[in-house]
């Protein structure tokens, strides 16, 4: 069996990580979203009571789940919380990863293996991956898509960066970078050249 390339996504907040990892789910590759995964962790009954025990009751909804935006305002106040948080949720996320690479391997399909994980670097994945590609986007860009998806504002994007390994170093590492500060097309463009690159 031929192992399939494992590529990981890198860049800030808002800088349309999600976008790319979903142009090389086109060319054929499995996308794995972590972000994904750490929404059905949150909901798991003992996860959920252990984030109202450390939080209050105030961060989740009418309905008894995790309310992930008033959970972000609430946690990126407190970097104790932060690292409880990510102490709770990441092993979880990346024993699931771990199972989709496994599984995803062995897919006859599956043309490559795409990591969409906004922490990647940060829990030490990028070793895991044989590329990286850093998705260079302009600041007040990722800021105006943060703001359009309603999500978090300026003060929260400085907050929540304040935490992750600086853009420099990410791009640094990169294997490639794809700019996104343009068109839809023009990063699908770039990444079907990279993906190229990577499997000739």
């Amino acid at each position: 069996m031929t192992t399939k390339p494992v590529i990981g996504i890198l860049g800030g907040i808002g800088s349309g990580k999600s976008m790319v990892a979903a142009a090389f789910g086109v060319l054929g590759c499995a996308v794995i979203e972590a972000d994904t995964l750490a929404h059905g962790v949150l909901n798991e009954p003992e996860v959920t009571a252990a984030v109202v025990r450390r939080f209050g009751p105030a961060v989740l909804t009418a309905e008894g789940v995790v309310d992930r935006e008033a959970l972000g305002r609430r946690v990126f106040d407190d970097p104790a919380g932060i690292d409880f948080l990510n102490g709770l949720i990441h092993p979880r996320v990346l024993q699931l990863c771990e199972g989709f690479i496994v599984q995803y391997q062995a897919d006859a399909a599956a043309a490559g293996i795409v990591l969409d994980m906004p922490l990647l670097m940060e829990v030490g994945w990028e070793k895991k991956c044989d590329f990286l590609i850093f998705v260079d986007c302009e600041s007040q860009k990722r800021l105006e898509r943060s703001l359009k998806k309603g999500k978090i504002d300026a003060s929260q994007l400085k907050k929540r960066e304040k935490y992750q390994i600086s853009l420099d170093k990410k791009k640094e590492i990169a294997h490639y970078s794809v700019h996104n500060n343009s068109e839809i097309s023009e990063v699908t463009e770039q990444v079907a050249q990279i993906f190229s690159c990577i499997t000739n």
